[in-house]
């Protein structure tokens, strides 16, 4: 069992930066590939990106590639998304995820994790 609690949410202008934590409970942290998905108002959740037990392989959306990094700390059983030149149309909610699926796997077939945080909402005004 593995609980999830993210943050680091908030409002940025365009243009800005912010880094999201998501703090994960349980012994065997280390061995989940681990996900930030986003949903936006209306629409339905999406992948933003992935990261593999060790850190070493790394999945990107088309739509943040170049402007997100996805990391973690085993020690700290946290993982990381630091974002960068945001524009309006990443707010979102913004979920962390932990699955035991390959993080390609994970990357190409949806939303389908085994655990879910609750969520921290970002807003990137105009």
């Amino acid at each position: 069992q593995v609980q999830l609690v993210e943050s680091g949410g908030g409002l940025v202008q365009a243009g800005g930066s912010l880094r999201l934590s998501c703090a994960a409970s349980g012994r065997t942290f280390s061995s989940y590939t681990m996900g930030w998905f986003r949903q936006a108002p209306g629409k339905e959740r999406e992948f933003v990106a992935a990261i593999s037990w060790s850190g070493g392989r790394r999945y990107y959306s088309d739509s943040v590639k170049g402007r997100f990094t996805i990391s973690r700390d085993n020690a700290k059983n946290t993982v990381y998304l630091e974002m960068s030149s945001l524009k309006p149309e990443d707010t979102a909610v913004y979920y962390c995820a932990a699955d035991n699926r390959d993080p390609a796997v994970v990357a190409g077939s949806g939303v389908g994790m085994g655990y879910w945080g609750k969520g921290t909402l970002v807003t990137v005004s105009s």
